[in-house]
Order: structure tokens, then sequence, then C-alpha cells
């Protein structure tokens, strides 16, 4: 047996596999993923709707995803993918090159790997991140930022930006309803990821279970980087809990208006015509990035009114990792 050591869980590992995620086995001592190289996503997408709102403004992103989380949340959307069988999912095998020539096909300029969670797939990652390198095509990633202070390192030198999902920050809440026993590591690595990436954070609001934390998670965001972007999402609970209450839009924005007066940059999605996913300027309040949302937990970029990150009327400077980016039909121009 082998412990694994991706994750704070450290699970055992034999010849056959085992572990929370089912993602990994050992031979000869080593950890190897089981299945390499295997994506059960690959889209063109908006980076706005993964959702990016301050990395590469307007840019087209390779989404990619695989199978597996080292979670088990029981409000999951995307259990399917998640815990689901990987035999079942998998529709891509492609090796890196593949993976950066339909990229640039498509004409994206960067790849994000989303959908289910990074270090489950984290060879394949690294493996990718080598190629994209070298060809200069930058990387991001979601990821619930349960993993080892290892694993991080390894997470920060393949993704150049960051969207960490913190759930809560408590540990019961993490006990009860993710199957870890603490959110320590995940707030050790949202500092990490903070000081060495472009960090944003996605936090989807369950009903009863963690909207009476949100003033608290503003005050640790503001403890770690008051001008972190932080998307807010109302939640439609699945999985195990698919008959649960679905979250009130204007209880939470209240809550929310209280928190906006000590974070610029808070998100409020997943629901058709949300008013709340545009950038404003913090100095003179204007609209400085717009967009819309369709429903979901991102939106789409239709207005961008900087020079640079610089606020054309106030002067004020506005946070964003990398220049706007524009498609020009298949073609990427910056």
């Amino acid at each position: 047996m082998v412990e694994c050591n991706i994750c704070p869980r450290h699970c055992p590992l034999d010849e056959k596999g085992g572990g929370a995620c089912g993602a990994y086995y050992a031979e000869k001592n080593e950890v190897k993923e089981k299945y390499p190289h295997c994506w059960t996503t690959m889209n063109a997408v908006h980076i706005e709707s993964i959702p990016f709102y301050h990395a590469y403004p307007g840019s087209r992103s390779l989404l990619l995803g695989s199978s597996g989380c080292n979670l088990d949340c029981a409000y999951c959307s995307n259990a399917y993918l998640a815990r689901g069988d990987p035999s079942n999912l998998f529709k891509f095998n492609l090796p890196p090159e593949k993976v950066i020539d339909y990229a640039r096909k498509t004409g994206c300029h960067n790849i994000v790997f989303g959908i289910n969670e990074p270090t489950v797939s984290l060879h394949s990652l690294e493996d990718i991140y080598r190629k994209a390198a070298a060809g200069g095509t930058p990387m991001g990633c979601l990821t619930n930022g349960y993993m080892t202070k290892e694993t991080a390192e390894r997470i920060s030198r393949i993704f150049s930006f960051i969207n960490v999902s913190l759930k809560s920050i408590s540990d019961s809440f993490y006990k009860k309803y993710a199957g870890v026993h603490s959110v320590q590591p995940v707030l050790e690595n949202i500092k990490y990821f903070s000081i060495n990436n472009h960090l944003e954070i996605t936090t989807p609001i369950v009903q009863n279970i963690n909207n009476d934390e949100i003033e608290e998670m503003a005050d640790l965001i503001y403890s770690i980087n008051p001008v972190t972007p932080w998307h807010v999402f109302r939640l439609l609970p699945e999985y195990k809990m698919k008959n649960w209450d679905y979250p009130a839009i204007d209880a939470i924005n209240r809550t929310l208006e209280t928190a906006r007066g000590k974070l610029p940059f808070i998100y409020f999605s997943n629901f058709v015509g949300s008013k709340w996913v545009s950038t404003l300027c913090p100095g003179c309040g204007k609209v400085v990035i717009e967009r819309i949302n369709f429903s979901g937990c991102g939106g789409k970029l239709v207005g961008f009114f900087l020079k640079e990150n610089i606020c054309s009327s106030c002067g004020k400077e506005i946070p964003l990792y990398g220049k706007r980016v524009y498609w020009h039909g298949m073609e990427v121009v910056e």
C-alpha cells in the first residue's frame, strides 16, 4: 500500500486503486493516474462564464474537465461527473499536444480546467502545462482548494489564475456537507494562492446552511486581500439535497450590501437578470466592465470601459490579470 499525498485525506492506494476520488493507483511505490489524458469536457467558452471576471477579460477559453472529486458535497450540481463511474463518462482521450492544437484551432487564448476538481488529474495537467507554457498559452482552474501544501505548490506552478470554491469557513460544514474533517487546508491554500497567483473566490450559497456566514467570509477575504474578486452564487441543490429549498435572492443581496462596503468586487449570480455581474469602479462608482447574466454562475462581457486597467472617468486602477482579449474569428488579438 502507498499513501497518496495529493490531498489531506492521505488515502492508502494499491495496484487496483482506492481512495476517495478513485483517480489514482499505486505502482512500484509510486502514485499514478488511473485515467491519464482522459477528458469528459472540452469546449470553447467565454472566460466570464467559468467564471473569471478579472483575468484576461473577453477572452475565449478552452474549458477542460475530467471526472472525480476528493470531496463529496451533498448538494453538488455536477455529481454525475464528480461521483460517476469514469468508464461511462470519458469522451476524449487526447495527449497534451492535441489539447493545445484544439485550443489553437478554436481560437482560445487560454486553457481552463473547470467542471470537476483538478487535483484528480494532476499528472495529466502537468503534462499539458509543459506544452502550453512552451507555446505561451496561459492556464487557469477552478478548485475546491482541498489539497496538501505540496499539491498547492504544483497547482500554483501549472495555473497562473485560480478560482477557489470557499464553501464555508466552518469545520462542521465541511464535515457534514463535504465529507472531510476541516476547512483549514482550504483557508491555508487560499492564502498561498493569493500571494503566488491571480486569485478569485467563489461561494455557493445553500439556503439555511451557509447564508449566515456571508459577513464572516467577507471579513476573511478582506483580511487576505480586499480586492479579491468574490463570486457569490445562488446554489440550486442537486445530488443528495435535490429537494432542498432554493436560496432567497433578496435576503442574500441584503447581506451582501454590508459586505460590499468592505470588498469592492463582489458578484452575485445564478438567476436570470442579475444586476450584480458588472464591475464598478471603487473610485467613482461607474461601470467599467459591463457583463450580462443569462442565469448560471458566470456572465458574458458586453462592454469594456477601461484604458488598459485604468478607469477613464477617475483614473482609479482596477486589478486585472492580463489584458483585454478580443476574438476575431479564430484569431486571438490582445
